[in-house]
């Protein structure tokens, strides 16, 4: 199983509306593949935030549909793969 670790970093002012956006994702992603995201904010820097997707089964099928997914939040996003060891 892999987890997906997705980082980015975004201004304050578009929090609210990149909120729902996150949840529509969320939603699309657990509906296609049972996963369901976490989002969360780094404590000591507010503007970073990250998505986490854990016991993913299918790597390729899930990175694939979450790029055409997040394809209109407009963010640059830093995707990280783990594995346990």
């Amino acid at each position: 199983m892999t987890s997906f670790y997705v980082y980015y970093r975004v201004d304050a002012d578009r929090l609210p509306a990149l909120r729902r956006e996150v949840e529509r994702l969320f939603d699309a992603i657990e509906k296609a593949t049972g996963v369901r995201g976490r989002w969360l904010r780094r404590r000591d820097e507010p503007a970073t935030h990250m998505e986490v997707y854990e016991n993913v089964s299918d790597d390729r099928a899930f990175e694939a549909l979450l790029e055409r997914e997040a394809t209109g939040l407009g963010l640059q996003r830093h995707v990280e793969r783990f594995v346990c060891a």
